[in-house]
């Protein structure tokens, strides 16, 4: 089984600005063959989402107008921003900043490339508010609330614990032949999904 593809992306390190940043991103999304969908970021104030329109534009819940105003979401900004992914089926943008600035990776799978698929289950029990692409949603036990870039999602009203957002991940896998041991020692994001209530009476 071959690993996935691994390559630094030096030109990010010309980056110093906001919008520089979103043309970069906007011209590998362009560019590449990957069909990289959406965008997931960590800032100092919080997480943002965002997907690429049909015309290559990163869309947030907060550019290029304010959807959700009551609750402030964080922008887009590069003095803030921490480290963000930009994903989709077959590869993933990989970018965070450093001392130095900002460095960036691209990580592809090859044919033949091993992994274990995850399901990473996100907060969100209820949806509050859809606007454009975007739903709304809150978690009824923690209070927390972000904006997605998904939408029909499906809640359950009766068990208020259900969960249908999650992430799927690969976990790239390493073996050591020496002592016989197998770890993961990368992983990336593929996409972001919703599942279906199921009602457990029906099926019983």
């Amino acid at each position: 089984m071959s690993k996935p593809d691994c390559k630094i992306l030096d030109d990010i390190q010309n980056i110093s600005n906001t919008t520089d940043l979103r043309k970069w991103l906007q011209e590998k999304v362009q560019s590449s063959e990957y069909n990289l969908k959406y965008l997931l970021a960590h800032a100092e104030d919080g997480v943002i989402w965002g997907y690429f329109d049909s015309e290559v534009n990163l869309i947030t819940p907060t550019e290029p107008e304010e959807l959700f105003p009551k609750y402030k979401f964080p922008l887009f900004n590069y003095e803030t921003l921490q480290q963000g992914r930009v994903f989709g089926d077959s590869a993933e943008i990989m970018f965070w900043r450093t001392e130095d600035g900002l460095k960036a990776i691209l990580i592809k799978d090859n044919k033949d490339t091993e992994f274990l698929t995850e399901k990473q289950i996100l907060w969100g029990t209820q949806a509050e508010e859809v606007k454009d692409k975007f739903t709304l949603v809150s978690d009824g036990s923690q209070g927390l609330r972000h904006a997605v870039p998904v939408t029909g999602i499906e809640f359950n009203k009766t068990e208020k614990s259900y969960r249908p957002l999650y992430l799927i991940v690969h976990n790239y896998i390493d073996y050591d032949e020496n002592i016989g041991l197998a770890r993961i020692y990368l992983s990336r994001l593929v996409s972001l999904k919703s599942r279906k209530v199921i009602d457990e009476k029906a099926h019983s």
